[in-house]
């Protein structure tokens, strides 16, 4: 039986910071591989290049995903929520300004922390903890305060569209945590990469999207790094730590990935970043120290989930 661990160790935190370096660096890589492929058709045809690549790994693992186990209904909706993201983002960047969006993106982890407090006992964060995902989203804030100014009417269509995209990301999280506990972390990620590599498709179809515009080599590289870095490897190592660790702890750390963005945007794409930076990292970082922080309230809710964990002799794959 999958042995799940209540608090944040070094395994985990180490995992998280180097995933929210390769999704700030892909923040770069989108930019790039949007000069040559349309956005939504692009999300469409990475997560259908992931799938493929998962298909393969599974069956050199021996890791079923066509198996009956029940998990088909939250499954499908875990799939849905994902392209129904993707498709809200894509669509609000052409209403708000990237600094906005960023900020009301990541109202995620307050949702996935309000959603495993009512839902998993064990996972409610304290005070303190909750304090710490206030000042790392604040850090949000002072990071991108340069372009958070001058709305219009357009504008904050666009931000509400946002807002909707990083709740439906929150909710995506949740929907995880709680109804696909059981199932291996390479079928949690083959759902919502089938799913959402049918759904993007078709909806980039739909909008009459180009497709394929100017795909030179650098274009395909920065492509393949999507596929196989981000959505195949970043994504079934997320999908494994929510398997083992706190959700709303491990979201906390999400809070890193748009300052990484900010600094390889900086670094690769030679774009302005503000001194508030430093300030921004300061708080993020801290925050997350808070957040990660051992809960009274989680501890004393522990003995209650491993008994009712132990009922569940299912065993995780992968």
């Amino acid at each position: 039986m999958t042995q799940r661990r209540h608090e944040i160790d070094a395994l985990a935190a180490g995992l998280m910071v180097l995933f929210c370096a390769i999704w700030g660096l892909n923040q770069v890589s989108t930019k790039v591989a949007n000069a040559g492929i349309s956005p939504i058709f692009q999300a469409g045809l990475r997560s259908l290049g992931a799938c493929a690549l998962l298909w393969a790994w599974s069956s050199w693992r021996g890791v079923k995903l066509f198996d009956r186990d029940g998990s088909f209904w939250p499954g499908l909706l875990a799939g849905f929520l994902f392209a129904l993201e993707f498709a809200i983002i894509f669509v609000a960047l052409n209403h708000t300004t990237a600094s906005r969006a960023v900020v009301f993106l990541y109202c995620a982890p307050f949702v996935v922390a309000i959603g495993t407090h009512w839902l998993v006992p064990a996972e409610r964060l304290g005070l303190g903890q909750i304090a710490g995902m206030i000042l790392a989203f604040g850090g949000i804030v002072v990071a991108f305060s340069e372009g958070f100014t001058g709305a219009t009417g357009k504008t904050l269509l666009g931000d509400a569209m946002m807002l909707a995209g990083g709740a439906i990301w929150g909710a995506t999280t949740v929907v995880v945590r709680v109804g696909l506990s059981g199932i291996s972390a390479n079928k949690v990620l083959f759902y919502q990469l089938a799913v959402s590599a049918v759904s993007l498709i078709a909806l980039s179809l739909a909008l009459g999207e180009p497709g394929l515009t100017h795909p030179t080599a650098l274009v395909w590289g920065a492509f393949v790094w999507q596929v196989v870095i981000v959505a195949f490897g970043t994504y079934l190592g997320w999908f494994w730590l929510i398997a083992h660790y706190p959700a709303a702890k491990l979201s906390a750390f999400s809070f890193l990935a748009p300052l990484f963005g900010l600094i390889f945007g900086a670094v690769l794409l030679g774009e302005h970043v503000s001194p508030l930076l430093i300030v921004a990292m300061a708080l993020v970082a801290f925050g997350i120290w808070l957040v990660s922080r051992r809960s009274g309230e989680a501890a004393a809710a522990l003995g209650a989930e491993e008994s009712a964990a132990a009922a569940d002799p299912r065993l995780r794959e992968g």
